[in-house]
């Protein structure tokens, strides 16, 4: 599921993938209005399943830290930390107990802002099973080689 979920550099918020045109890809927004648009090859574009968070010992998959979330929010949104007036050290200490071991030199207040409000929209889309998306495109590939 997180492989059909891109976030756009420059662009609020995360697009779910529609549809590959000819040159671009068809995103749909995944706030209230769900609009249409291309996005073009010269836009950083990236899956959620490729990002992964820095700790001191090695990344981690985002996935596992949107887990990490999910587990202490009970699967609600995250209304513990506002992200709009939320101090660095309240971020922070928000995600110590996301990720204890994660990298306070590499990891900014933003990136943690941005996390915030990627699982708030997730979660406000119904997306919540961030391991089973896992666990199905890891058996996705291991078939694949046996064939």
């Amino acid at each position: 599921m997180l492989e059909t979920i891109l976030a756009i550099s420059g662009k609020p918020g995360l697009y779910r993938l529609v549809s590959r045109g000819n040159r671009s890809l068809i995103v749909e927004t995944m706030d209230g209005t769900h609009k249409r648009q291309p996005a073009f090859g010269t836009d950083r574009i990236i899956s959620l399943a490729d990002i992964a968070m820095y700790t001191d010992e090695e990344e981690v998959p985002l996935r596992q830290v949107l887990t990490s979330i999910k587990n202490r929010e009970k699967g609600a949104v995250v209304s513990s930390v506002d992200i709009k007036t939320a101090s660095k050290d309240e971020l922070f200490d928000f995600m110590g107990e996301v990720l204890p071991t994660f990298d306070r030199d590499r990891v900014h207040a933003s990136d943690i802002k941005k996390l915030i409000q990627w699982y708030n929209i997730l979660i406000n889309n119904d997306i919540t099973d961030f391991d089973e998306a896992l666990q199905e495109t890891e058996g996705d590939n291991v078939d694949d080689r046996k064939a």
